[in-house]
């Protein structure tokens, strides 16, 4: 009988053993390894595409409830996608939502709340960037947390601007300000929805609140015609993951945080519905962070700027660059949009780098621009139709050489890294736009008769 026993016993252990086995065979980690990826980055991955079926759900079981349902469902699954990606970690947004509740609440629609914000806020995001940073691209609670960081900045701003009298405020500000009080549910369901709490895209309190007040549809008193257009994201997003995962011998995770599949779950909630176009066809794009034929095409660097990470580039316009015109100077102002921007994205010194050269090269391209314009010789040669295409072809190679220089910045974060690269090739980025803006205006000036500067002065 004991030896029965201890067989049975044996038997058990060993097929716990199997089974032990054959969970970790599908543990994330063993899944991650045989993609090539980081156990943190399919994480990530898996919690984006979570965002459909919780769409889906809110489409045929909440749209129209009660407010405070849809509140909180989108809290609750925000915070179970923080907590499945960063565990205990949930806590950092938890509380800078909380406190920042406790600001708009204690200091209501005020200069100071809107300082406070503005200087906690940010502290909070570059602190974490501080005491987590690493050479290398990691998925961490800070990378959320930057996105969070401007939404409740945006916030407070907008809160501020909803105690103004409304003739005081421009048509902009107007659509963007708060003229209610907003409930600790509604700030946090704001924050926490899930079709942008990881990667974005940006959008304001007014617009969620439209969206969870069921205001966001094409059809009055229908479900939004949305399913289509989300899986036209969710298409185009999929292909440029196919595409990189096909030509690129080593995919970074980078390449896997496209935002395309974020703006499909943003679309199919109804969040994307931006009005009608002139033939009354519905328009999903105002949640859209790209203009993907506009990326792929423009030979134009400040078209690539344009047509690229939309959202928050309209985020830092409104609420950065636009109240920077008490300084009275757009080079200032621009200069300082984007050192907040530099900032935003860590304290590495690529980044920086980077966008001081964005600064260097939109001012030679404007300068170059102009000067084409105004020189009558050569507005008549970029009139040339025949000489379109090689003009096409100088810009192309132009924009693309050089955009990939600035980028090496941004993608390599720290200061031994990029040095060495930019070192290898003779700093030829920074030489060759410094050299245009202490050249052109010399040209301009040579090239462009007296009388159509006085001209453009009248």
């Amino acid at each position: 009988m004991a030896s029965s026993a201890e067989g049975d016993e044996g038997t058990v252990v060993a097929l716990a053993g199997v089974l032990q086995s054959g969970f970790q065979e599908l543990s994330l980690n063993k899944l991650a390894t045989s993609l090539g990826a980081s156990e943190q980055a399919l994480r990530l991955i898996i919690s984006i595409f979570l965002g459909y079926p919780f769409a889906l759900f809110y489409r045929h079981y909440l749209f129209y409830k009660e407010t405070y349902l849809i509140h909180l469902f989108h809290t609750f699954t925000g915070l179970s996608i923080a907590y499945f990606n960063f565990g205990n970690q949930l806590y950092h947004s938890l509380l800078c939502i909380v406190l920042q509740f406790l600001i708009l609440r204690l200091m209501g629609r005020t200069i100071t709340a809107v300082l406070t914000t503005f200087c906690f806020q940010m502290a909070y995001l570059l602190a974490g960037y501080y005491y987590t940073a690493t050479g290398n691209y990691d998925i961490k609670w800070t990378m959320p947390h930057c996105v969070l960081t401007l939404k409740l900045i945006g916030l407070a701003v907008d809160y501020f601007d909803g105690g103004k009298d409304q003739n005081s405020l421009s048509s902009e500000q107007q659509k963007y300000a708060i003229r209610g009080v907003p409930s600790l549910l509604e700030v946090a369901g704001f924050s926490y929805f899930y079709g942008a709490f990881l990667v974005g895209p940006q959008f304001s309190m007014n617009h969620y609140m439209k969206l969870v007040q069921g205001e966001l549809i094409d059809i009055p008193g229908k479900i939004p015609n949305s399913i289509i257009p989300a899986l036209k994201r969710l298409s185009l997003g999929l292909f440029y993951l196919v595409g990189y995962t096909l030509l690129s011998p080593h995919i970074t995770e980078d390449y896997l945080l496209t935002e395309d599949y974020d703006e499909g779950v943003c679309i199919l909630t109804g969040l994307g519905f931006n009005g009608f176009e002139e033939k009354g066809k519905a328009k999903w794009d105002a949640c859209a962070n790209m203009k993907v034929w506009l990326f792929e095409t423009n030979p134009r660097f400040t078209g690539t700027i344009a047509s690229f990470n939309i959202n928050t580039n309209a985020w830092v316009a409104r609420y950065i660059f636009k109240r920077l015109k008490f300084l009275g100077n757009k080079e200032l102002s621009q200069g300082l949009s984007l050192l907040f921007l530099a900032l935003w994205h860590g304290l590495h010194s690529g980044y920086l780098v980077c966008f001081q050269m964005e600064f260097l090269i939109v001012i030679v391209e404007r300068q170059a621009a102009r000067l084409i314009q105004e020189s009558p010789t050569l507005s008549k040669l970029a009139a040339i139709t025949v000489l379109q295409p090689f003009y096409y072809l100088v810009q192309q190679t132009i924009h693309w050489l050089f955009m990939g220089y600035s980028m090496t910045a941004f993608c390599l974060f720290t200061w031994d890294k990029w040095l060495k690269v930019y070192k290898s090739i003779y700093f030829l980025g920074h030489i060759f736009f410094l050299s245009l803006l202490f050249i052109l205006p010399y040209i301009h000036k040579a090239m462009v008769p007296r009388k159509e500067k006085l001209k453009k002065m009248e």
